[in-house]
């Protein structure tokens, strides 16, 4: 364990020194926080329409969707590691560069594996930014400040997330490129104020020496954890994230398919979709879960969720596919907080190893469930939904008989 020194201010020392010096480095990684959600926001309407204009399918969607989740899940403890050695606003401005030049290297893309490359790159750097400004907050705060900053982080994303997708869809309506364009000067701006306004957190005498190992995604760990007490928790999470991946995947494409819909409609529609996220997230499922409990709002999720993916199918119209897609990500809102709060509370590790764990099998999900949603839309467009919901109810019918687990 290192000792963080705060050094006084003639040692010329990289620490923020006053309140205020602490506030403008916090809206620098807010800042910079929106940047990379707004931006990520904006692009997701767009992926289905690039991928139908290069005349490639739902296969190809899937495979897209799930190139960044894989090259994020392996490369975010790496940088993690990274930035205890090489300090914090390194790795941020590595991650806000390689952000923008994915995006504009998708942008400028004419074939699909251009579009994976750029996928892919995105995945490998833009993961330094999120893991790295959290250990910024960590190094500068005290432990009364710490819980309130970081939430005010994951905020700042969330907001970035929930309107971007309809700032994103409006830009498009002239040109697919131009959200891209837009979002990776938008990251050149944040690369700029973090070079030029951002004081380094973490002095070089409080960083870990060369010599030690650098942290990796360990998948024998992982198979391992599946046999520990939290291993069912860990399935439950890996299976619920594979089962609802089958509409966010595939969304767009479904619309664009069934619907005629193009970008500004597929944005509208997401940005409800944030704005039910972040207030079932945000101000219901704490609430939820100590009037039902955890297990029992899992379970309800998962039968809701199951009965919201075949009321997709029935919507025909734009009112009734906002109120489908509404229903169906309201109910499912609450299923993986629930698993995290559950695995933290049976956890017989550390609790940063537990949500380590979680966090890496809902990943996991993320990987898996978008390809396979892509490869069965190619069958029908139906079938990802179909699929969807016998997957979520075949959960809940495992959540039953593992009941103990969940109690």
């Amino acid at each position: 364990m290192f000792k963080i020194v705060r050094r006084a201010p003639s040692d010329g020392g990289a620490q923020p020194k006053t309140q205020t010096g602490n506030r403008r480095s916090l809206y620098l990684l807010a800042f910079s926080l929106i940047v990379v959600m707004l931006g990520f926001g904006m692009v997701v309407p767009i992926f289905p329409f690039y991928i139908d204009r290069l005349g490639a399918s739902g296969s190809a969607l899937g495979l897209l969707v799930a190139t960044a989740s894989l090259t994020e899940l392996l490369f975010g403890p790496i940088w993690g590691s990274v930035s205890d050695r090489a300090g914090r606003k390194p790795i941020l401005m590595i991650g806000m560069l390689g952000y923008g030049l994915s995006l504009l290297l998708f942008g400028l893309s004419t074939k699909l594996w251009m579009l994976i490359a750029s996928r892919a790159l995105s995945g490998v750097l833009s993961s330094a930014t999120l893991s790295t400004a959290m250990a910024y907050i960590g190094d500068s705060t005290t432990e009364e400040e710490r819980g309130g900053r970081m939430g005010l982080l994951s905020a700042a994303a969330g907001v970035g997330m929930i309107i971007g997708p309809g700032i994103g869809g409006l830009l498009a309506t002239g040109s697919l490129s131009t959200p891209f364009f837009i979002a990776a000067g938008m990251s050149l701006v944040s690369l700029a104020l973090i070079a030029l306004l951002l004081p380094e957190s973490l002095p070089r005498e409080s960083r870990v020496s060369a010599k030690g190992p650098i942290a990796l995604v360990n998948f024998r760990e992982l198979w391992r954890a599946l046999f520990s007490p939290i291993g069912f928790l860990l399935l439950l999470a890996f299976l619920a994230t594979f089962g609802t991946s089958n509409f966010e995947s595939v969304f767009g494409l479904y619309v664009l398919k069934k619907l005629g819909y193009g970008p500004e409609q597929v944005g509208g529609i997401l940005t409800v979709v944030g704005v039910i996220a972040l207030i079932g997230r945000g101000l219901l499922t704490g609430a939820v879960t100590k009037w039902v409990g955890e297990g029992t709002a899992i379970r309800a999720s998962l039968i809701a969720g199951a009965f919201g993916f075949v009321l997709l199918l029935l919507a025909n119209s734009y009112p009734a596919v906002l109120l489908t897609t509404g229903f169906f990500v309201f109910t499912t809102t609450f299923l993986r907080p629930s698993i995290h709060s559950l695995t933290s509370r049976r956890a017989s590790v550390g609790q940063g190893a537990a949500m380590g764990l979680s966090n890496s099998f809902v990943s996991l999900g993320r990987v898996a469930g978008p390809i396979y949603a892509g490869a069965i839309f190619d069958l029908h467009p139906n079938l990802p939904y179909i699929s969807g919901a016998i997957i979520l109810l075949f959960v809940f019918l495992i959540s039953l008989w593992g009941r103990r687990h969940l109690e």
